[in-house]
């Protein structure tokens, strides 16, 4: 290496004073040989493996594949880890805690004697946090996905994770299905190591990896369970250690192209409405600019490709049999920019060139015969959300995607959990569910309950679908038409707040409209007697995060967190 591209670990292990003795001494307390500090490239594995993260339980096994290609490049491989955020487990919400998971990943980077890192991701929120604590540094970086579970199989049917589970609520509420039948269904569902095998936000999540350029093309489908999972996290190993050596930082991956890449990407997978805010995020911390706006302007009129739960028929396992990510990728190209570079140091189009057949066209469309002819998240607009909401279109009833409906308002999650249910409940098919206090600031942490589960008396009637409202998210894994993020938030005095039982909520999706009709004199009587609620929390992080938090549009980081420190420490800690 020349110089200008020394290691950051020589000014640790390489240095001769007493500082150099205690580095080097200390490591050598488990058993390392004097010949791997010699100048190799230290290799930080971040393994956010948890068995409280059921999804990353596995990450043991695949953090050794990684070390055994790092030595065979020739690198000093070091496993640390960070905090993990299991989605299943973890209240109130594991999108409270990715932002302190990133600072958690970007601190054990930046102080430590680490030139690349390695990102073993799985669960939702495991895959951004760690992106973006990387980000924030700037060092070489390559992430391995942990991979789908088998896909599930239940009296002779498929099922998903996720998806499957909003189905089995209805249907024990309606009595399709006995509390037995659902127990039996649970293991059947989950019947492998893995993350979610929907086009859920993990599934997502790896595609967005993929596509932005962070790992080894192909990564991102491959099952848990397959032995070309760990195939790929030896070679994600040996990449890395060359990373290093050719001085291939993130910051040259993360470009505005590969942002504007993803989110086409993202539309043609079918992609969970979560990728905008943590898309969003990431950008945050690279400093590239990107809006909301850029998800509907880049990627609301594309094609989906992609045939896979919630919003078509297959899974994921099937997703990586007929030749998944590259397929989409190769089809895409006059979609894609060229000037990028991957981790592999070429771009998409070359990366593909030998690997792009599908095996299976009932899983992967094409162009020419699209699942659906418009699949990407659309951005609404209008006085229940100025700085915006999403929608996910290819999730959704078609029916609905213009509708005008009395509102029906639930004032915090435990309000919802209190009434839904309730004989009394004045609620018809065609209203709109509104939900208040689930943002951000507001839950804290906007948690995935955007996608209520319709009231048992609807349920019973047969209403599959109905228009629901919120300032929350929802799971990549559910379905509905369902408004989400909506911005600026109820806990901070957004209009939705306001929003009374009687209101008439108009959504146009064709015109990217979410219109409260309600005369602005009216609103402005409903603000000046509206009171703020109290914080949910006054000391620790969750204080810290309703305090710095910044609004869904922009991607829900903290304030302090947006840009760069670099990796560079100017004091020692002797």
């Amino acid at each position: 290496m020349s110089d200008q591209q020394k290691l950051r670990s020589h000014d640790w292990f390489g240095r001769k004073d007493k500082d150099g003795i205690i580095y080097r001494s200390w490591m050598k307390n488990q058993g390392m040989p004097n010949d791997l500090f010699d100048g190799r490239p230290v290799i930080g594995i971040c393994n956010t493996f948890s068995e409280l993260t059921p999804c990353n339980a596995h990450f043991r096994e695949h953090a050794e594949m990684v070390k055994r290609g790092v030595l065979e490049a020739g690198g000093f491989p070091l496993e640390f880890p960070v905090m993990s955020l299991g989605e299943t487990l973890l209240k109130p919400t594991a999108m409270l805690f990715r932002n302190l998971a990133s600072m958690d990943t970007e601190e054990s980077i930046r102080g430590n004697p680490i030139d690349g890192v390695v990102l073993l991701t799985g669960c939702d929120k495991t895959t951004p946090s760690t992106v973006m604590g990387a980000a924030s540094v700037g060092l070489p970086t390559i992430v391995v996905p942990g991979g789908p579970m088998l896909n599930g199989k239940y009296k002779g049917q498929e099922i998903g994770s996720g998806t499957h589970v909003w189905k089995f609520d209805e249907d024990m509420k309606t009595g399709k299905m006995t509390a037995e039948d659902c127990e039996f269904a649970e293991s059947c569902m989950s019947r492998s190591i893995g993350h979610c095998m929907t086009m859920g936000t993990a599934s997502t999540m790896a595609c967005m990896v993929e596509s932005l350029g962070l790992t080894l093309p192909g990564a991102a489908a491959i099952p848990a369970a397959d032995s070309r999972k760990k195939q790929m996290a030896q070679l994600s190993g040996r990449r890395i250690v060359e990373m290093v050596r050719e001085n291939l930082t993130i910051d040259k991956i993360l470009t505005r192209e590969a942002f504007e890449n993803a989110i086409v990407v993202n539309a043609a997978v079918g992609g969970s409405s979560n990728f905008i805010i943590h898309l969003l995020a990431i950008a945050g911390r690279m400093g590239v600019p990107l809006a909301l706006e850029d998800f509907d302007t880049i990627g609301s009129k594309i094609p989906m490709l992609l045939n896979l739960m919630p919003s078509g028929k297959y899974l994921m396992e099937d997703f990586y049999y007929a030749g998944g990510l590259p397929v989409i990728l190769n089809e895409l190209k006059d979609h894609l920019h060229k000037k990028v570079v991957t981790v592999t140091g070429k771009n998409h189009h070359e990366n593909v060139r030998e690997n792009c057949s599908c095996y299976n066209e009932q899983v992967i469309g094409t162009l020419a015969s699209p699942f659906m002819p418009e699949a990407g998240c659309v951005v609404l607009k209008g006085n229940l959300a100025l700085n915006g909401a999403v929608m996910k279109p290819s999730a959704a009833t078609p029916a609905l995607m213009k509708h005008r409906g009395r509102a029906v308002v639930f004032e915090s999650i435990e309000d919802y959990h209190a009434r839904i249910d309730s004989p009394d409940l004045d609620i018809d098919e065609s209203c709109v569910m509104v939900l208040k206090y689930v943002g951000p600031v507001g839950y804290p942490g906007m948690a995935e309950v955007g996608n209520m589960a319709l009231p048992k008396k609807l349920l019973q009637k047969g209403v599959t679908d109905m228009v629901r409202i919120s300032d929350g998210r929802m799971s990549g894994t559910a379905y509905g038409t369902v408004v989400l993020h909506v911005s600026p938030e109820s806990a901070i005095g957004g209009t939705l707040a306001l929003v009374q039982n009687g209101d008439m909520i108009e959504l146009d999706v064709e015109e990217r409209r979410l219109h409260l009709d309600v005369s602005e004199e009216a609103l402005s009587a409903r603000r000046a007697a509206w009171v703020a609620p109290t914080p949910a929390a006054s000391r620790g992080y969750v204080s810290l995060y309703i305090k710095h938090v910044l609004g869904a549009d922009k991607g829900a980081d903290l304030d302090f967190l947006q840009g760069s420190s670099g990796s560079t420490v100017t004091r020692d800690s002797h």
